[in-house]
């Protein structure tokens, strides 16, 4: 991957103000479903294992549980911390998604980029995206501050795909460090 930029109007002028009518499409059930699978399987496995317990019937007990995994997590340092990189992993999917929003990068129909995968990373995490028709790598380039921003981080670096144009990589930069001699750019690991 390479990096890129391009300056923040980018839009050619009537097609940026076609983009700013257009609304983001709502997405079907099945799309939806897709992008809260996290929480709709923690609230499944939670309600199997309650019911399955036969207490299902109070408040008390889900207290119960949740400071058992508290207490679970304080023992536990390397518990804690994969469930604390987890959860961010999880947060950031929905809060590129919410800067995309906000940023105007959709397609003509208002679809927006698919998030194919995020990963944990020593400075944050790292969002890969596929980019439908009308989308490219300068719109996220264009609107890196937005983005960090919508995000909670403090910078979002923007890579676009050495052999397919449609993939794009984003650093959510949580913990800004120098670079050490082991570190390298992006790998284009999808589309190889």
């Amino acid at each position: 991957m390479m990096p890129f930029s391009r300056s923040r109007n980018s839009r050619p002028g009537p097609a940026g103000l076609y983009y700013e009518w257009v609304t983001v499409a709502r997405a079907n059930p099945a799309v939806a479903a897709w992008r809260w699978r996290y929480e709709l399987g923690l609230a499944s496995a939670l309600a199997v294992a309650l019911a399955g317990l036969g207490l299902l019937a109070g408040l008390a007990t889900i207290a119960n549980v949740a400071g058992l995994l508290g207490v679970l997590a304080a023992i536990f340092p390397a518990l804690r911390r994969y469930l604390a990189a987890r959860f961010w992993c999880i947060v950031t999917q929905h809060r590129v998604r919410a800067g995309c929003v906000h940023a105007w990068i959709h397609s003509r129909y208002g679809k927006l980029p698919v998030i194919l995968l995020t990963t944990r990373q020593p400075f944050g995490e790292r969002v890969y995206l596929w980019c439908r028709a009308g989308t490219t790598a300068s719109d996220f380039a264009a609107a890196r501050e937005l983005l960090a921003t919508a995000c909670w981080a403090d910078d979002v670096r923007v890579w676009r795909g050495e052999r397919h144009a449609q993939l794009v990589c984003l650093d959510v930069i949580r913990h800004p460090r120098e670079p050490g001699p082991d570190d390298s750019l992006p790998v284009d690991a999808l589309a190889a």
